[in-house]
């Protein structure tokens, strides 16, 4: 008979990174979907168009990207990537756990809505290319909430003692 006993640290640690990584991304994705679609439109009409379309695309990406160093932010804290997560307490996972929420719902939502913007910068382009610096601000400046969470979270997890 083998009994295991159940480390919350551990699984704890685990959903906040897995939380982190995936909601970002599925934000990311979204977004970055979003845009691609009004960039096809765009850039069937006016092939020359192809590189603002695609930075204003590129942009809702961005979010994953913070979600997923958050995620190896946390498994490289918690001992998940190097097979010492046996000493995290449960206090220090469910920690772990919160410390990913800013990114996880902060990477979510301004993907989606800087995805939005993006596209909205995209149909501007196609009528006035010129724009297409006005484009960028105005999408790059969502992407200034993104950055907040990721450094809320990445202070929160720094602020965990762990072993």
């Amino acid at each position: 008979r083998i009994t295991m006993e159940l480390n919350w640290g551990i699984i704890f640690a685990a959903a906040g990174a897995a939380m982190a990584a995936a909601m970002a991304g599925i934000g990311s994705a979204i977004g970055v979907g979003q845009a691609g679609q009004a960039s096809a439109g765009v850039v069937s009409e006016d092939p020359d168009r192809f590189g603002s379309c695609l930075l204003l695309q590129l942009l809702p990406g961005t979010q994953g990207i913070y979600g997923l160093l958050i995620a190896f932010v946390i498994a490289t804290k918690a001992g998940l990537l190097s097979g010492g997560a046996a000493a995290l307490t449960a206090t220090n996972g469910f920690n772990l756990f919160l410390a990913a929420i800013p990114i996880a719902f902060g990477g979510l939502l301004s993907a989606i809505h800087q995805g939005h913007v993006a596209c909205a910068g995209i149909n501007m382009i196609a009528k006035k290319p010129e724009e297409s610096g006005k484009a960028m601000l105005m999408t790059v400046m969502v992407e200034t909430y993104a950055v907040l969470a990721l450094l809320i979270s990445f202070l929160l997890v720094n602020g965990v003692k762990v072993g």
